[in-house]
This record gives structure tokens, C-alpha cells and sequence, in this order.
């Protein structure tokens, strides 16, 4: 096991009819915005609960903040908390929403261009506290200090991550998510799945225990999540598959083992490039990462095999052959389609997206460092 630090302290309050506690858990004296999506929250009464529970409080709101939080979004968002003297940040919503509020809680304190933050020129040394209200589980970011944000003008998905934008608190009330659509709880499922597969399925270091954590994610993602999209409101089936989304990058996990984001990085830029909803992207970079990079996982993919999917048959190859294709199959069972041509991507993209990434300096990635501008081009080609 490596040698490692841990520290999370978000303040997680779970279940049912939690919203009310909010005013219990913001700041009494201090300027709130409450930042939303589309209207959404809207429909499903959870902006009525949080309203309700704001009532006393000096608040000014912002919606509109798109799935895949865009900079240009944030921006303006950033314009109206200084004309507004915001001291608190409330997101309301799922990832992309908790995503670009983390941006505009950094960005309130610097001074220079924002986008330096996610280009990693701009250190983030404090930011203003923020809460969430999570309705959609599939990000994590609910309990992490990670964002991903992109940028319209220059077709750039890039992330950045710090301790000073960690949640204050979240709020986790299943029942906020009975009416979410099933491709919204599919890309949730995939999501949370491929989050834990980029902290496991890397190479052993021997950390039996947070492989079992991770295992245990897993196996509850494939039980839970396909009852989910059946039965939205049953409320115990969704909330054991909104604490896995959380549990599955909250930092447990991958404490002393060995991580890779190979399939996120690869995957952020076809979101730029084509709008493809972030899960369904890591849904076709997976399990050519898988195929292609089994020198390098191909032992951890053999115990994923067997101990999530009972894969023992068979060579080493075969068994990995046999583990890929049950995660495909559980993906294209959820509705998601795990080859780019489903998304009518050009085959030009495959070459593009290594010269994106080779251009910007990612030239060598992964666990191992193994991950090259041509291996980049394999990947995609191998899921086309």
C-alpha cells in the first residue's frame, strides 16, 4: 500500500424530507446564491423545499447552468455575485451544477482571468464556502473537491480540483430523484461504475480492503442501479444507489492504491468536441482501455472478472476477452451505447482527440504513463 493523506470533511445529511434542515446549516448572517439548472427543481418541488427553508434568509439565485457546466455560464454567474456581495454559495442540482459553483467559489477570490484555474496556472488557495442539494446522483462531486468545467468558445472540458472548494455540507434526499429521466439515471449508473474503475482497475499494491470497498460499489451500482430505472420511487432501491454515486469518489477508495483517469481524460474530449453526455463517453473509452491496455491492468481486470462477474474459466486473455464483454453488456443494458459510431461521431475524431491532447502537452497518461497520442487514436479506433 502506498503512503497517503485523507481528509474529507464534508458534512453528509442523508434521507428523506432533509431539505428542510438547510436553515439549520447555512449561514444566518451572510449573502446566499442559490445556483440551479434548467428548471428541473422546479417541476419535482425541491425548489419550494429550499425556498421554504430559506425563508429569513438574504438570498439572490441563478439558474440555467447547463449539463456540462459551461465557463462562459459561470461567468456570468460570477458577474452577479460581486454586483450581489455574495459570502455563500448554495448549489441546488446534480454534478454540473455542484461543478460550477466550485469554479465560481474559486473565482470570487482571484483577481485574474478564471480560466487560469482549470489550466492549472492559478493555484486555489481559498475559495467562498458553498452547501449542496443534490437531485441527480451520478458526479460525486457532492463530496469531493473536484470539478470539471468546459469551455464553448474554445471547445476545451477541463478540471481542477482543491481542498478549499469541498462542500461545506451536501443534502441527499432519495426521494428528489423519482422524477429523473432513465437516460439521466443510466449516465448516473455509468458514471458512478467507471469513477470507481479509474481507482481499481489499475495494477495490485496490495490494499485488499479498498479493493473490497470498491468492489462493494461496484456490485451494489449492478444490483441497484437497473432497479432504479424500473421503479424510480422506490425509495430504498434510489437511495442505495445515490449513496454508491457518492461513495464511489469521495476519496475512500483509492486512499494508498494506484489511480489512472485515463478514460475520463480521453472521454472530456469528445464532450468538447461533440456534446456527448460525459457517462456515455467513458462508456465507449472503457473498454478499449481495457483491451488495448492489458499488459498493464490485465491482472486487476482478471479479479474484476471473477469477483463482480464470475469470470474463472478460461487463459488469461480469455478471461479478460469474457470481462470486457459483461462491461458492455451492462452498459448497452442501461441504454448505453458503447461504440462512437452510435453517436455519429466521424472517424476523423479518433486522430483528432490525440492531437488535441498532444497539443495541450498530455502526451503521456495513465497509471503507468504508458498512454500515448498513438495509443490515444488505438483506443478510440478500437471502439468506432
Amino acid at each position: 500500500m502506498n503512503n497517503f493523506e485523507f481528509y474529507n470533511p464534508v458534512h453528509i445529511v442523508f434521507g428523506k424530507g432533509t431539505i428542510s434542515q438547510l436553515s439549520d446549516l447555512l449561514p444566518k448572517n451572510k449573502k446566499i446564491m442559490i445556483t440551479y439548472g434548467g428548471g428541473s427543481i422546479m417541476k419535482n418541488g425541491v425548489y419550494t423545499q429550499v425556498t421554504e427553508a430559506l425563508k429569513g434568509f438574504s438570498y439572490v439565485e441563478f439558474g440555467g447552468i447547463e449539463p456540462n457546466p459551461t465557463y462562459e455560464t459561470m461567468m456570468e454567474a460570477l458577474a452577479l455575485a460581486k454586483q450581489e456581495k455574495v459570502e455563500f454559495l448554495l448549489a441546488v442540482g446534480g454534478g454540473s451544477v455542484i461543478d460550477g459553483t466550485k469554479l465560481l467559489a474559486a473565482a470570487l477570490c482571484v483577481n485574474d482571468e478564471p480560466w487560469g484555474i482549470l489550466q492549472g496556472e492559478i493555484p486555489v488557495e481559498k475559495a467562498v464556502p458553498l452547501g449542496c442539494v443534490l437531485t441527480l446522483p451520478a458526479t460525486g462531486s457532492e463530496m469531493n473537491g473536484s470539478a470539471v468545467i468546459s469551455r464553448t468558445a474554445t471547445q476545451e472540458k477541463l478540471s481542477f480540483g482543491s481542498k478549499f472548494v469541498l462542500p461545506q455540507f451536501s443534502i441527499l434526499d432519495p426521494e428528489t430523484c423519482y422524477s429523473l429521466p432513465d437516460k439521466q439515471i443510466a449516465n448516473g449508473i455509468v458514471d458512478a461504475f467507471i469513477h470507481v474503475m479509474e481507482q481499481y482497475l489499475t495494477f495490485p499494491v496490495n490494499t485488499p480492503l479498498q479493493d473490497r470497498w470498491a468492489e462493494g460499489v461496484l456490485h451494489t451500482l449492478v444490483e441497484e442501479g437497473p432497479k432504479a430505472m424500473k421503479n424510480k420511487t422506490d425509495y430504498d432501491t434510489m437511495a442505495n444507489f445515490m449513496w454508491s454515486a457518492t461513495m464511489a469518489l469521495n476519496g475512500i477508495i483509492s486512499r494508498g492504491a494506484v489511480e489512472d483517469w485515463s478514460t475520463h481524460i480521453i472521454g472530456h474530449e469528445l464532450t468538447a468536441l461533440h456534446g456527448i453526455d460525459h457517462a456515455r463517453t467513458l462508456a465507449i473509452v472503457l473498454p478499449a482501455n481495457m483491451n488495448l491496455r492489458r499488459n498493464v491492468k490485465g491482472e486487476k481486470i482478471i479479479q474484476y472478472g471473477e469477483r463482480i462477474w464470475g469470470v474463472t474459466q478460461g487463459s488469461a486473455n480469455e478471461r479478460i476477452d469474457a470481462t470486457i464483454e459483461k462491461t458492455v453488456a451492462f452498459f448497452e443494458s442501461l441504454g448505453v451505447p458503447t461504440h462512437l459510431r452510435a453517436y455519429d461521431v466521424p472517424k476523423e475524431t479518433c486522430t483528432l482527440v490525440a492531437e488535441r491532447l498532444k497539443n495541450r502537452g498530455v502526451v503521456e497518461f495513465g497509471e503507468k504513463d504508458d498512454i500515448t497520442p498513438e495509443l490515444v487514436t488505438k483506443i478510440l479506433l478500437d471502439r468506432y
